[in-house]
């Protein structure tokens, strides 16, 4: 892909002797949706690291925008990513809104104060990830599917034109899931979004992800387009699992668990 908005090439890092990602390189274009998928311990989340510029590369580069991530200034590369982990560490009890506008840090002035933009911005976030009305309550005091909607909506008021989400459903009931997966595919549907996302429940990658890139052991073993690398062999090989993989009857490719015939023990 030569107009990739981010580029990976070559990327490896370790934790001490263990390899965590190894050799891996990924493209993705600019307003594009990809879905990273492997089993635990697969370097998901270490590669979002490495995206972010979080973790530095020991070997390999990543581009955003045709540009070294390291040559990018730290405000500079904040006002283009936003990050969203599984979990946010909180302990200080700040409220909804302070939260939230904590995602505008990058796009102030000298003296830090918040203007009518930036707390429409942030009020805006906050309406759309359902968390308005907990704008007043403490960060500290939300349930963990509240907090990850708060945690969204700060990513939505750093305006960024790259998101990363790390299992960003993890904590949320079925509708709230719904409900972010809906405002990121409808965030880059209008504005141009690029996404990139750790996700474990394959029938809902293949849905909203217009490409998946599976990781096995650090390294990248397929990507593509869902109908093209979401077989039944790939995910044998990948997760070590048995499943059937079927196009239901609203044309949405589906993953299932292939069950296992029940043991016959004893008898007579």
């Amino acid at each position: 892909m030569t107009d990739a908005f981010v580029q990976a090439d070559g990327l490896h890092f370790a934790y001490g002797p263990r390899p965590a990602v190894c050799g891996v390189t990924l493209a993705v274009g600019r307003g594009e949706m990809v879905a990273v998928a492997g089993p635990n311990g697969s370097g998901k989340s270490t590669l979002l690291g490495l995206l972010s510029g979080v973790r530095r590369p020991q070997a390999g580069t990543v581009r955003l925008a045709g540009r070294a991530l390291h040559a990018y200034g730290r405000r500079t590369l904040a006002r283009m990513i936003a990050v969203v982990p599984q979990e946010t560490a909180v302990i200080f009890p700040y409220t909804v809104s302070e939260m939230v506008l904590m995602g505008r840090a990058p796009h102030l002035g000298g003296l830090g104060l918040e203007g009518r933009r930036d707390l429409a911005v942030a009020e805006r976030a906050m309406e759309r990830t359902g968390v308005l009305d907990l704008a007043a309550r403490p960060f500290t005091e939300l349930s963990g599917g509240e907090r990850q909607r708060v945690i969204v909506a700060r990513a939505l008021a750093q305006e960024p034109a790259l998101v990363l989400l790390d299992e960003p459903t993890t904590f949320l009931d079925l509708r709230h899931a719904i409900e972010i997966l809906e405002l990121i595919a409808d965030l880059n549907r209008r504005g141009g979004l690029t996404v990139v996302a750790v996700l474990h429940d394959l029938t809902v990658a293949a849905m909203y992800f217009e490409r998946l890139a599976f990781l096995r052991e650090g390294r990248l073993v397929v990507e593509g387009p869902p109908r093209a690398v979401l077989t039944e062999t790939t995910v044998r090989a990948v997760f070590d699992a048995e499943v059937q993989v079927r196009v239901d009857d609203d044309g949405i490719l589906a993953v299932r668990p292939r069950r296992r015939p029940p043991s016959r023990e004893g008898g007579g």
